[in-house]
């Protein structure tokens, strides 16, 4: 694993330990090729170097040497998901965001991973993959049966809560209740994230003792529950889950579910409370601290690619997907091409998910011959043949400048496009500032919508904001309140970019209050921090604060980003701070040397006793 330690970060703009650095010399592939060839800026202890959870030292004396497989890895759907091949989304033309519970909700955490495709966090559809591994990401795709079966007809059209009462119903006609007809059914509930009513479906099957319960069910419940009512629910149910069956599955998912919902803390406590039960370190559990670090402590990587070094963990092709997009948003261009060739190096080629990535990371970082070429390989000899495709050419081809070839291949799909193809010229169109032709793949998705909900209108809502159209960002709202939609997370941030854009962003404050108080959602990571971002600006201290203090309640953790933004608000308002160190050191959270000359500067506007004289 030398080589992806030579990939690393480098330290001086990301925070990675040297500490860590030191002990990795003479390590594996993976882990040199992640720290090689760096400085540090900021030297933390090693006891500190993984926040209580992998301090280089304890923590890899803690496991067994022993090699562990990783054999029955239960993966996000996404992972699974990630197509090689065309799969249709139209049959989600229903989607209703009234299914969407509060946890559910994506939280970007940064504006590196708000477009993150390749992890959304979202299902873990921990029933239909009993067999697959993580070696099987895109040789696999997560695919849903075309038929719907005769259970989840009658579920489709009931209200959640009515769920049982129709089961009972359905049963008492004379169907049979099979594990083929609750496979299907729960299939579809969670592809269209109805997870209340998938929730409904396990408790009553529980109840009613249709099926005979097994792990991998048990482990379903848990995730369906930490969906809907939260990780501590989450938590009490695994207690009741018979002894027999509250194995290394279980507590994985309620892992997976702590890293969709970024909270550091309860990732860490189940991670070791695995530990603590002698379950195996698989590939699995490690790529979800991979990914949890990947948005709230990059510096951390490093002791994790430790740990599956010294567990004899084989890197997956999600591992090398998760380095590959760190790499790539840090704009360190040769550190994700040395991690590609140790990939190739292992036997493993990128797929489409990482040819995608490894383009957009090459559009962005203005290399265009590159992310050019990979396009049009992703293209083939013949785009109408590879209609799957298109969906993720337009929006780089746009990040490229690239107006005729986002014209050309919306060409071959605007006389019968498929939805994600509308929103994706939506989104090229609008980062072309072409908002009439955004307006106009806009329009061809409403045609094929048959009840839109607030994520059919996000996209358009998003150019308007990024191109600061209030008057057409309000009237589209006003269109969306009218279609009956139920707003959530995606449409309020999109309304705060839109009047924080327009100056207003008292206005943008005031909507992030209000939809706080509807509670359908908790509001995204981005919505806080721009309107964080803008007071800090104006040197607003007192609304700075404010806006800091509900990122905590609201459980985004306090990181670094925030800590910076703060301070500025300080540096601007030309204000001494008191206690901000003491702050940011209860937190765990420790500064760099761009931090460490923001502080110098505050300390600046102390007064002393001679210039308290002189005043």
């Amino acid at each position: 694993m030398w080589t992806l330690r030579r990939a690393s970060i480098h330290l001086k703009n990301h925070g990675l330990s040297s500490g860590i650095a030191r002990i990795c010399c003479g390590k594996s592939d993976i882990a040199r090729c992640y720290l090689e060839n760096h400085s540090s800026g900021y030297v933390e202890t090693e006891e500190k170097s993984f926040g209580g959870l992998l301090s280089s030292t304890r923590f890899l004396n803690t496991f067994s040497t022993v090699s562990k497989p990783c054999g029955g890895v239960r993966t996000f759907s996404s992972q699974v998901g990630a197509k090689d091949s065309g799969e249709e989304d139209d049959d989600l033309d229903g989607f209703s965001e009234l299914e969407t519970p509060h946890d559910a909700v994506q939280d970007a955490t940064s504006s590196d991973e708000s477009d993150d495709e390749l992890l959304s966090e979202g299902d873990i559809a921990v029933d239909d993959m009993q067999n697959d591994t993580e070696s099987d990401v895109g040789k696999k795709r997560y695919t849903e049966p075309k038929a719907i079966s005769e259970m989840t007809k009658p579920i489709l059209a009931t209200p959640a809560l009515a769920v049982s009462k129709v089961l009972d119903k359905w049963v008492e006609e004379g169907n049979e209740v099979t594990q083929t007809e609750v496979s299907i059914t729960m299939l579809h509930l969670r592809k269209r994230r109805m997870y209340i009513k998938a929730l409904q479906l396990s408790e009553w099957l529980e109840s009613t003792k249709h099926i005979e319960f097994n792990e991998s069910n048990y482990a379903s419940r848990v995730d369906l529950i930490a969906k809907v009512r939260g990780l501590f629910k989450a938590e009490e149910y695994i207690q009741q889950i018979p002894e027999s069956f509250r194995g290394e599955v279980v507590y994985r998912t309620l892992l997976a579910n702590c890293v969709s919902a970024s909270n550091v803390k309860k990732s860490e406590e189940v991670f070791n409370k695995m530990k603590n039960l002698k379950f195996p370190v698989t590939c699995f559990s490690c790529n979800q601290l991979l990914l949890l670090y990947k948005r709230t402590d990059k510096k951390k990587i490093a002791d994790v690619l430790l740990l599956m070094e010294k567990e004899n963990i084989k890197p997956s092709l999600f591992t090398y997907q998760l380095l590959i997009d760190v790499k790539g948003q840090a704009n360190d261009i040769t550190g994700m091409e040395q991690i590609v060739e140790t990939m190739k190096s292992q036997g493993i080629e990128p797929n489409t998910q990482i040819r995608t990535s490894l383009a957009r990371h090459y559009a962005n970082s203005g290399i265009k011959d590159k992310s050019e070429a990979i396009l049009k390989d992703l293209e083939g000899d013949n785009i109408s043949k590879n209609r799957w495709v298109c969906k993720k050419l337009l929006p780089i081809y746009a990040t490229l400048g690239r107006e005729d070839e986002v014209e050309r291949i919306w060409n071959v799909c605007e006389s019968k496009p498929r939805l994600g193809e509308c929103t994706a010229a939506v989104e090229a169109w609008g980062q072309l500032k072409k908002i009439e032709k955004a307006e106009a793949a806009f329009d061809k998705m409403m045609e094929k919508v048959k009840k839109p909900s607030s994520k059919h209108f996000a996209g358009l809502l998003k150019v308007y904001a990024n191109n600061k159209k209030l008057a057409k960002g309000k009237e589209l709202v006003k269109r969306m309140a009218e279609s009956g939609c139920s707003v959530g997370p995606l449409t309020w941030d999109a309304l705060v970019k839109l009047y924080v854009g327009a100056g207003e962003v008292e206005k943008a404050d005031s909507i992030l209050e209000k939809a706080t108080k509807q509670k359908k959602g908790r509001p995204l990571f981005n919505s806080y921090f721009t309107i964080l971002d803008h007071y800090a600006k104006r040197g607003d201290i007192h609304n700075a604060e404010k806006i800091f203090q509900k990122m905590r309640q609201a459980g985004y953790v306090s990181r670094l980003k925030q800590y910076q933004t703060l301070l500025q608000a300080y540096i601007n308002g030309k204000v001494p701070v008191y206690g901000f160190s003491d702050r940011m050191k209860a937190d765990n959270v420790f500064p760099n040397k761009v931090m460490a000359g923001q502080l110098a500067r505050v300390d600046a506007f102390k007064k002393t006793p001679l210039s308290e004289l002189l005043d």
